[in-house]
């Protein structure tokens, strides 16, 4: 019999879409206060590979990540989405001129993959709870980054790539140190 084991703690990352900069520099307050401190944050990027929320949130869109020192455990992401999605409403108290002010787009990252959370059921998602699905998005290798035939337009950029890629040499570092007990 296989001896069954727990996961390996994961990276918790979060996209901000805006159009905004004010929007931006309140959702990283307001994720900081609650998934704590960041540990790398992106340039913000261009949103330009839909116009999906420009009825929502208006034109000039930018994506913009964090990851959060903490590591955190798989299973938590049904939960962290769900509160995600609690915090996009929140937000119009903000900007109460806005009908949609921003949308955070949690996620983890693994030593070998990319994976983000989504309330959209489709093939090649993963049901996860509480209506929650896993998004597989990207696919880490020795030197780079494999893309899925479902890698979102925007997630295909070198630069989101670069910065994926960061994160992944801080989660490996951390994961070392729990390793040598550190």
């Amino acid at each position: 019999m296989t001896e069954i084991k727990s996961f390996k703690p994961v990276k918790l990352i979060c996209g901000i879409i805006y159009s905004l900069e004010d929007i931006r520099k309140k959702a990283v307050e307001v994720l900081t206060k609650r998934f704590g401190q960041p540990d790398l944050e992106s340039p913000s990027f261009p949103f330009t590979f839909t116009d999906y929320y420009e009825p929502q949130m208006g034109k000039n869109l930018k994506r913009y990540f964090l990851s959060f020192k903490e590591l955190i455990s798989p299973e938590e992401l049904p939960r962290i989405k769900i509160e995600t999605n609690k915090l996009e409403t929140e937000f119009k108290l903000y900007f109460p001129e806005m009908e949609r002010p921003v949308n955070l787009d949690p996620g983890y990252l693994t030593a070998s993959a990319l994976v983000m959370a989504t309330t959209k059921d489709f093939a090649h998602r993963i049901p996860l709870s509480r209506g929650i699905y896993a998004h597989l998005e990207l696919l880490f290798r020795r030197k780079g980054i494999k893309l899925l035939d479902w890698t979102y337009p925007d997630f295909r950029q070198s630069e989101y790539h670069d910065f994926f890629l960061k994160v992944r040499q801080i989660y490996l570092a951390q994961l070392k140190s729990i390793s040598d007990g550190n």
